[in-house]
């Protein structure tokens, strides 16, 4: 496996690893941090053509491709390839060149930054049908303003930049439905960050867990620490500790650690409702 070390540069490969990426219509390009998934060379050769069909079958059923058609999203998926990623992987930090976005297959990838005291934030977790780091791809500065490492075991698509700006030129349609998408992201953070200076600590919590709510039952699984968690909402620990607490003792959430049960949720969506907009 090819990985990253603390210096930023990269050794050789694993011995007996797969150094090159499976590619969907393409020669072999550079490693690329993470482990591609080990096969026999005739038996690349028959996964590429497969692995093309189920990374565009993804792209389809992804938000920001959703309702694109299919030779678009070959333009899309071109010269692609597929990795797997052990937990606590480094995929690519602030500031490295944006020469690619992810596709998450199976598994969770997390962003973060690490804050002036050197605690990290994550931002955000993605999950299975999610694209990571779409949105650099049309950053003047041609950087990723995160840090991203997979949260668990990943296999993922790295999709390159170039492909996603050639489809964009060929197909202005796509351009106009990516800025439509990624113009509902924007909105959507500036809701967040209206929300998050005027709302209180247990407001933000209540909206939290309810937007973790699954359609059916009422248990959540919180996709970070409690720690990480504080961060994310802007409090501190101990205050997320507390409203943990209290909540459990006056019976409006049960449970421990990652999982929690909404047992009041009448409470919790008055608590929340501020957030909530007609639009």
């Amino acid at each position: 496996m090819t990985k990253v070390n603390s210096s930023g540069s990269m050794p050789g490969p694993h011995p007996g690893g797969d150094a090159t990426p499976a590619m969907c219509g393409a020669s072999p390009a550079a490693a690329w941090p993470g482990r591609h998934d080990p096969r026999t060379d005739e038996g690349a050769l028959r996964e590429s053509v497969a692995f093309g069909g189920r990374c565009e079958a993804m792209l389809s059923k992804a938000r920001l491709f959703r309702g694109v058609d299919p030779e678009t999203l070959s333009r899309v998926a071109a010269r692609a390839t597929v990795h797997y990623c052990e937990a606590g992987e480094l995929l690519f930090r602030e500031g490295d060149e944006a020469s690619a976005y992810l596709l998450v297959e199976t598994g969770a990838v997390e962003v973060f930054r690490y804050c002036h005291n050197g605690e990290e934030r994550v931002f955000q977790v993605f999950e299975a049908g999610r694209t990571v780091a779409e949105a650099a791809m049309f950053m003047p500065h041609g950087r990723y303003p995160m840090c991203a490492r997979s949260r668990t075991a990943t296999r993922l698509y790295r999709l390159r930049r170039e492909s996603l700006l050639a489809a964009c030129r060929a197909q202005p349609e796509l351009a106009m439905h990516l800025l439509a998408v990624l113009s509902q992201a924007l909105y959507t953070q500036v809701n967040k960050v209206d929300w998050f200076t005027s709302s209180s600590a247990s407001e933000r919590l209540a909206n939290y867990l309810l937007n973790l709510k699954p359609h059916e039952g009422c248990t959540v699984r919180l996709p970070l620490s409690q720690r990480q968690l504080a961060s994310h909402l802007g409090i501190r620990a101990e205050t997320l500790s507390r409203l943990f607490t209290d909540w459990q003792a006056r019976g409006y959430v049960a449970g421990k650690r990652n999982a929690w049960e909404l047992r009041d949720e009448a409470y919790l969506r008055k608590l929340a409702s501020p957030a909530q907009r007609s639009f």
